[in-house]
Parts: C-alpha cells; sequence; structure tokens
C-alpha cells in the first residue's frame, strides 16, 4: 500500500509518520488484492482556537474508480488519526458488502 503523508502547520517527525504508517498500514488486510493509495492530511487550522490546540486528519482511500474519505478533528492529534482509522475500515466493509451483495 501507497501512503502519502501531507502536513500543515505541524512538523511531520519520524515518529509521527511511524504512527501514521502502523495505523493506515493496518488498513491493508482488509483490502482486496489490489495495491491501492492512500492520502493522509494531517494539519492545525489554526492557532488561535479558546478551547486549545485543535487537530484536523483526513484519509483518502482510492480503490479502483472508487473514493473513501474520512476525516476528524479532535484535541489529540493521535485520537484523530486514529478515528480516520476506523472509519476508512467500517467504509471499506461497507463497500465490500456492497460488491458481494450486487454479484449476488
Amino acid at each position: 500500500m501507497k501512503i502519502d503523508i501531507f502536513s500543515k502547520h505541524i512538523e511531520l517527525n519520524a515518529a509521527l509518520r511511524e504512527f501514521i504508517e502502523s495505523k493506515i498500514g493496518a488498513l491493508e488486510k482488509y483490502l482486496p488484492t489490489e495495491k491501492p493509495a492512500v492520502r493522509v492530511e494531517i494539519s492545525k487550522p489554526s492557532s488561535h482556537h479558546r478551547s486549545g490546540d485543535i487537530f484536523y486528519a483526513e484519509g483518502n482511500l482510492k480503490l479502483g474508480r472508487n473514493l473513501l474519505r474520512a476525516q476528524a478533528q479532535d484535541a489529540d492529534l493521535h485520537t484523530a488519526i486514529t478515528a480516520v482509522r476506523d472509519e476508512l475500515q467500517a467504509q471499506i466493509k461497507k463497500f465490500k458488502d456492497k460488491k458481494l451483495a450486487a454479484r449476488r
């Protein structure tokens, strides 16, 4: 699986890159045999929130002609990334069930 990581207003260090690759890379076992491309974007939308830092994570998974998209905002960047992974996992399962039902 090819994982492209983009960041805005956040320094992308090796530990954060490894965390993203491990969480998003875990989706590979749910995917069909084709090698999809995943685009992950993390950012800090602004630096002047009253409630503190808010982090944003978004994941775009391209499966053939279909695009699965998930996004999350949280006060913790790691939690937002995990939420994106969980949402993409649910969308993959739904996509596979639809495909299987169409064949029946």
